[in-house]
């Protein structure tokens, strides 16, 4: 050991008053939440902060303990918290009532065992405290993702020439409406690609939804959805109307379960039918 690094550590460990010295650092790049304080004296040794990403959390249905996934936002910190002057009571009860005093809702709590977890709105967050001396902490704002993959034209025709229809990742729609996204561009312009690459090509355009909200409103919402990629791909790209068909089928046809978010995202696309 180096002669500094003997000098550091006896003064940290000798002069009471320079105890902050000794203090350890928060792991480079991580910060608190803005929603939470740390428990005082805890400091950050790992995080991960990521624009999109999931968490089981756990909560209680009719007394029974079960797990639910939120994605959005992720936000997840793990903390030391100082062993020689706090409990693990004492930091699960302060983070509880902080949380509590904020008005956060409860969806689940193990007590002094240390879990709990809590929303408010679209933010979730789980607090888990181990008697080894950590806590970790997990925030999502939960939020749909974004398609940013699209399929290329040559991914489009084999699909159409392979199987007869294709999905069309990235046309976006806002909730519940019909108008094309801006961002729904890339998307858009393969398709118009496709189209333009094989002058004989006609399709129909066929939109398709989850099974949520009533079935004469989702067959509704399939049909302008897919007239508005229609009007799209003919006011903007050229492409003759002729060669376009819009047809809505709602959620007659899913191609996962409607039973998670995860499936119900994937039911609700765009598809191109060979005509």
């Amino acid at each position: 050991m180096k002669v500094k690094a003997i000098q550091y550590l006896l003064l940290c460990l000798a002069v009471a008053s320079a105890a902050h010295l000794c203090a350890a650092q928060d792991a480079k790049g991580c910060k608190d939440s803005p929603l939470i304080s740390r428990y005082p004296g805890s400091y950050i040794s790992t995080c991960s902060d990521k624009p999109f990403d999931g968490y089981e959390f756990t909560i209680t249905v009719d007394k029974q303990n079960k797990s639910k996934r939120i994605e959005g936002k992720y936000l997840q910190l793990l903390y030391n918290w100082p062993r020689d002057n706090a409990s693990k009571s004492q930091v699960v009860r302060n983070l509880n009532n902080a949380l509590k005093a904020a008005g956060y809702t409860f969806d689940y709590d193990s007590g002094d065992y240390g879990d709990f977890t809590v929303h408010m709105g679209k933010t979730w967050i789980m607090e888990e405290v181990s008697g080894g001396g950590w806590y970790k902490q997990t925030i999502v704002v939960e939020k749909g993702m974004t398609q940013e993959v699209v399929a290329n034209a040559a991914a489009l025709s084999g699909g159409l020439s392979g199987n007869g229809h294709v999905i069309v990742n990235g046309i976006l729609f806002d909730t519940g409406k019909a108008d094309v996204k801006p961002e729904s561009a890339p998307a858009l312009q393969e398709v118009a690609k496709l189209l333009k690459e094989n002058p004989t090509l006609k399709v129909y355009v066929v939109g398709h939804t989850d099974n949520v909200g009533a079935l004469a409103g989702n067959i509704d919402l399939s049909k302008r959805r897919a007239a508005s990629v229609v009007q799209a791909l003919t006011t903007q790209y050229g492409i003759a109307a002729v060669r376009l068909l819009p047809y809505g089928d709602g959620p007659y046809a899913p191609i996962a379960s409607n039973d998670s978010e995860d499936g119900r995202t994937l039911n609700r696309r765009v598809e191109l039918v060979k005509q």
